[in-house]
């Protein structure tokens, strides 16, 4: 009997220290509130960002070589027939891999080149047409769009004053229901994260060969998806 009482002792024992891993104990100072609250701030966002896969295949390397670099110049005239400047886009390095032939005997088929073009835009209603010429050229295989905030910092700014402005509000309710005032902030720590989005892919060679009048252009009747940011704030105040 005496065991027993020893092993729900200990047991009782693991499951308070399994609990207060779980949630760990503040610590406070004496007459302060301890509070913490989410905030969030949406913005439009102000950079569209078109990525272009690039890549041509020969039989020789050579070939490849200046087939990709023909498909890449075209890009460029796309680009100066709207009116960007080149140093809006950026280019990687051009890649050559062997395409082999397994059957029937593994051997050496042919050279794929490949590169990544990175176009970024301020102007929104560029996005339709250069989309659109970028698939009738016929230069990539896929193409990503996405929406971004390159202003990122303002947008952390406002969320971090929000959550604050809620970790406020909390701290002087709390107070005013214990007959208290809310006194200086001793103590913050802060979070921001940034809401992730998946760009979805369009495929410009089907794009290109739709049969009968030309397609609309990828972001006709649509908005850009605004851009969230959230913040965390745990905030120490005094209490009067």
């Amino acid at each position: 009997m005496k065991s027993l009482r020893l092993l729900i002792v200990f047991l009782l024992f693991s499951v308070n220290a399994a609990v207060a891993q779980e949630h760990p104990t503040i610590s406070a100072q004496a007459n302060s509130v301890y509070v913490g609250a989410d905030g969030k701030f949406e913005a439009a966002p102000d950079t569209a960002q078109l990525q272009l896969s690039v890549s041509a295949q020969e039989n020789t390397s050579e070939a490849a070589f200046q087939r990709a670099s023909k498909n890449v110049e075209q890009v460029k005239q796309v680009l100066r027939a709207n009116g960007i400047d080149l140093k809006a886009a950026t280019i990687g390095f051009l890649s050559v891999q062997p395409v082999y032939e397994p059957r029937p005997k593994l051997h050496v088929n042919g050279y794929r080149v490949t590169t990544d073009v990175t176009l970024k835009l301020k102007d929104f209603s560029k996005v339709g047409p250069i989309t659109q010429q970028l698939a009738d050229a016929n230069v990539s295989e896929t193409q990503t769009l996405n929406y971004t905030l390159e202003n990122i910092d303002e947008a952390k700014n406002k969320a971090v004053e929000d959550a604050y402005r809620r970790a406020r509000n909390s701290a002087d309710t709390l107070a005013r229901a214990a007959g208290r005032t809310v006194g200086d902030l001793s103590y913050a720590s802060v979070d921001t994260f940034e809401n992730v989005r998946v760009p979805m892919p369009h495929m410009a060679r089907a794009m290109s060969a739709m049969a009968g009048a030309a397609p609309p252009a990828p972001t006709e009747e649509f908005t850009p998806q605004s851009v969230t940011v959230t913040a965390h704030v745990n905030a120490l105040f005094t209490l009067k």
